[in-house]
């Protein structure tokens, strides 16, 4: 497995250390080994382990993937696609696409950039292998739908890590579950330390892409704000940022007013007329769920309006992240192909993709903005809690407005399109 100690750039240090590999191959399927301290999920007794290390410095940061390690997933051989009476285990495009409203076609003419550390050698062969398992358009470099460049836009790609690549097989395969039609441009930063991961935010937007996604956090900091403007202000262009997956507590950069912050739910199917339930994403034993707060540095945007947080409240928005109800995902690079993955990893490019179906937005807005005009275009989520605090809705969800999933989850592409009550660019 391999690990790596990121140089010091400019700016502030947020780096990983070692990584994780995500199983190990058993017999004729995948089985994932549990490790110490697995994760009890708020739906079930399930086992995951993060596969980016945690940061042992605040100043730190790593992914938001949860894998499970209690999965047995049919085999199939590298880079191909398993037989229709072995479906991989975990939710795909079509559970989706159902549970959220969404076209089965969206995303046409539309870039969606996904923001990692490290190289992931395998990133276009994993990438066609679950497109080609679940029925989507073929999106490869030679077509011109996917693109992976280096942070500043080459091919000197990074050193490769098996737990990024966890994490860029996640983001990859959101995308295309979301936004099947939309072009991907994946942009791996040289470290995990904030400027390298920002020069690769503001390489995503020189170009061109519109919709960009951060599944990584750390703690907060000072000088969280000089990064927002040097990084996250970005008029016009939508960023959604991964709230976190320790419970309760603030991170950045789902802090920053420039981005879309994406909390994370359960999600079952159920007998109601929508067909899905959900609830926040929180571990009995408290060591994990989605992550929530008010912010310690970070203004109020104008268009948030909660009164028990005078700062940032996080999140705004959320989608599916509890591992027990987890995603399909396909990696082959520190991992033996089908797995079933968690974390607002998950959430934060469900979130940008959905924005994507829905539409360029306003050249001036800040889109963060968008589903606080158009509330009632989402899926109010009203039970579950993340951790304990107060005022209590930081932290347990209620009716309206809540920190643990904003507020709701997408039905349809209302809530995400650009329209009256959008706020201009000033609250970056």
């Amino acid at each position: 497995m391999h690990s790596f100690l990121s140089p010091i750039r400019h700016g502030r240090l947020r780096a990983t250390t070692a990584t994780l590999a995500v199983g190990a191959v058993v017999a004729a399927g995948l089985a994932l080994a549990a490790p110490a301290g697995a994760a009890d999920s708020a739906t079930g007794q399930v086992s995951a382990k993060r596969v980016c290390a945690q940061p042992a410095d605040p100043h730190l940061m790593a992914c938001q993937a949860l894998v499970r390690t209690d999965v047995v997933q049919p085999h199939a051989f590298a880079h191909s696609a398993v037989s229709l009476d072995a479906t991989p285990s975990g939710l795909g495009p079509g559970d989706l696409q159902s549970a959220y409203n969404l076209p089965a076609n969206g995303g046409a003419g539309q870039t969606v950039a996904i923001i990692d550390a490290q190289d992931d050698p395998n990133a276009e062969s994993d990438l066609a292998a679950y497109r080609t398992q679940f029925g989507l358009p073929d999106c490869t470099t030679a077509n011109g739908c996917f693109t992976k460049m280096d942070q500043n836009g080459g091919t000197s790609y990074p050193s490769p890590d098996t737990g990024w690549a966890g994490e860029i097989s996640l983001d990859l395969d959101m995308v295309s579950a979301v936004a099947p039609n939309a072009h991907i441009l994946l942009v791996e930063a040289t470290s995990a330390n904030m400027s390298d991961l920002g020069t690769a935010v503001n390489q995503a937007v020189a170009q061109g892409a519109k919709f960009i996604s951060n599944s990584y956090g750390g703690a907060e900091d000072p000088s969280d704000t000089s990064a927002d403007s040097q990084y996250f202000n970005h008029p016009g262009v939508v960023i959604t940022a991964s709230s976190g997956d320790s419970g309760y507590g603030a991170q950045y950069p789902a802090g920053s007013p420039g981005v879309t912050s994406v909390g994370g739910t359960s999600l079952t199917r159920d007998s109601s007329s929508r067909g899905w339930s959900e609830s926040v994403w929180g571990t009995s034993s408290g060591g994990e769920g989605t992550g929530s707060g008010c912010s310690a540095y970070e203004p109020k945007p104008s268009w948030q309006t909660d009164s028990g947080c005078s700062n940032r409240t996080i999140a705004d928005v959320s989608a599916v992240a509890d591992p027990a109800t987890g995603v399909a995902v396909y990696q082959t690079y520190g991992g033996s192909g089908w797995a079933v993955y968690g974390g607002t990893s998950a959430s934060s490019p469900i979130i940008a993709s959905v924005y994507a179906d829905a539409g360029t937005p306003g050249a001036n807005d800040n889109p963060a903005s968008y589903p606080y005009a158009h509330t009632s275009a989402l899926n109010d989520v009203t039970s579950g809690a993340n951790g304990t605090c107060s005022p209590d809705y930081l932290c347990t969800a209620g009716a309206g407005y809540d920190g643990p999933t904003g507020l709701g989850t997408p039905n349809g592409l209302a809530a995400f399109t650009a329209g009256a009550g959008a706020s201009d660019g000033s609250d970056n």
